[in-house]
């Protein structure tokens, strides 16, 4: 698969500060899919096309500068400021080559915890692109309920959707910067971000390592049978519209991870949990590391969902550690 910038706005080294001195203020980016494309589910396939994208230097902070990166979504939905992904770019100082990840978000949208993430990594000489995914910050109208994750599954599974095909593009911005290693590429986030990381993944077989945080799979079925917060909601409004608990799982299935679970399985994939974890059940996590073969290291905290928090400090290390190796597992 190969990606190329066509910039309008030339980019220069600086030697004073080393490091590329400009991101291109509008930058034409051509997707090329991969050689493999009909590997991929046919849901997230993309066919050859370019794409404008616009950045913006936001701030500089010693060894990284934030810029704030847009670029149209390649799916075109009734509500405009959906259709264009917002995303923020943490540039590490210096020629590189580096590593280049994509980092998602939680459910809540409360975007700092990703941008902690990214940050760490750009601070540990990873090149991070965190990305806004469906009907969240700046593409949420005030006009509109929509929302990516939804109590109905059709419109949770065209949210998905979106957001996988949002992230190959984003991928392709990323590994288009001449600072970034086009073949060292990943994808991680944290609980809905983590879920969309291996999900996403599967739709992206650039994507050689995989970083899944607090995340699962199988959990349209632990949503329906299982003591979910959000369970009885789920089930009363979709049994309002005369549909079965096996009609709510196979709707689902094309975006749960473990129906793509195989596609991982020549990946370097870390997976961490909490034991204790009241959302993503530990069988969910379980139901995705059988479906990649078990072969991902699995690491459990200590901890629920919402306390794994306190463990965020030496997560950060593990996580640049891991997006740095790329002796493990031959790749």
């Amino acid at each position: 698969m190969v990606f190329v910038i066509l910039a309008k706005a030339p980019q220069a080294f600086s030697e004073e500060h080393h490091w590329f001195a400009d991101v291109a203020d509008q930058s034409t980016i051509e997707f090329t899919p991969a050689e493999n494309e009909q590997a991929v589910p046919a849901q997230f396939r993309l066919k050859s096309h370019r794409f404008d994208s616009e950045a913006e230097l936001r701030r500089e902070s010693g060894a990284m500068r934030v810029h704030a990166v847009t670029f149209p979504s390649p799916v075109e939905t009734t509500v405009e400021e959906n259709n264009t992904v917002h995303a923020e770019y943490f540039q590490p100082a210096g020629k590189g080559p580096f590593p280049g990840v994509v980092v998602l978000h939680i459910l809540g949208g409360e975007f700092p915890l990703s941008q902690t993430v990214a940050s760490a990594l750009a601070r540990a000489n990873v090149a991070a692109l965190f990305v806004k995914m469906p009907y969240y910050g700046e593409r949420r109208s005030s006009k509109s309920a929509r929302r990516m994750i939804s109590r109905d599954p059709r419109e949770t599974v065209e949210g998905m959707t979106q957001a996988v095909l949002d992230i190959r593009r984003a991928a392709a911005w990323l590994s288009s910067r001449r600072e970034v290693d086009k073949q060292r590429l990943g994808v991680t986030g944290i609980s809905l971000g983590g879920i969309m990381s291996s999900l996403s993944a599967a739709g992206e077989p650039r994507f050689r390592k995989v970083a899944n945080y607090l995340g699962g799979g199988r959990l349209a079925e632990f949503l329906w049978d299982k003591d979910h917060p959000d369970a009885e909601a789920f089930r009363r409004q979709w049994l309002a519209m005369e549909e079965t608990r096996e009609s709510f799982v196979q709707t689902l299935a094309s975006v749960d991870p473990v129906t793509y679970g195989a596609l991982l399985r020549d990946r370097d994939v870390l997976m961490v949990a909490a034991k204790n974890d009241e959302i993503i059940p530990p069988a969910a996590t379980i139901a995705l590391w059988e479906s990649i073969g078990k072969q991902p290291e699995l690491v459990w905290l200590d901890a629920g969902h919402i306390t794994a928090a306190k463990f965020l400090p030496g997560e950060m290390g593990r996580i640049a550690g891991f997006f740095n190796d790329w002796k493990r597992k031959g790749l």
